[in-house]
């Protein structure tokens, strides 16, 4: 018995070899091309929105106070387009959250998607996020322009026929 744990005694702890890291290096990219229809894609995704992304909707009391400022920040963010359109969106956003009583709260949203919202980063809420990561700033083609406007169209029909279902569930039985 002596001898056998003096054998794990003489275990050699793990040390990777450059192999390893080579493996390790494959392995991940072999993990993020699982992905790429996210990272390379080729077409407009639908539009999709979270509201305020990492911030708050509106104050406790009103607790969607400036969602509707977000939405369409989110609409501005999602189709994408040079840096004064971003700058444009952004500052909309500000003037937005001001008109609904809270400057402050604008200075400060509009300080976190200058940082957060550079099209650089793979994130939700970047800018251009309805096309393919890597796409930066850059206007929309007349072509981009045209699938805007048709994702669009297709948007306003769902939220009509979801209206028409609410306005018709809200009728009286008789």
């Amino acid at each position: 018995m002596a001898e056998r744990i003096s054998s794990f005694a003489r275990v050699q702890p793990y040390r990777p070899t450059t192999n390893t890291f080579r493996a390790y290096g494959l392995l991940v990219l072999i993990l993020l091309s699982t992905h790429t229809g996210y990272i390379y894609g080729g077409e407009l995704r639908p539009f999709t929105t979270d509201g305020c992304s990492v911030f708050p909707d509106g104050t406790p009391r009103q607790q969607s106070l400036w969602a509707e400022c977000c939405i369409r920040h989110d609409l501005a963010y999602w189709k994408g387009g040079t840096y004064q359109e971003r700058l444009t969106a952004d500052q909309a956003l500000q003037q937005c959250v001001a008109q609904s009583g809270e400057p402050e709260i604008a200075q400060l949203m509009l300080a976190g998607v200058r940082v957060g919202g550079s099209p650089y980063f793979p994130t939700t809420y970047r800018w251009g996020y309805g096309w393919p990561y890597r796409r930066g700033y850059q206007a929309l083609s007349g072509e981009e322009k045209i699938e805007v406007s048709q994702q669009l169209d297709r948007l306003k029909t769902i939220i009509q026929s979801l209206s028409t279902e609410v306005s018709s569930d809200k009728q009286p039985s008789q």
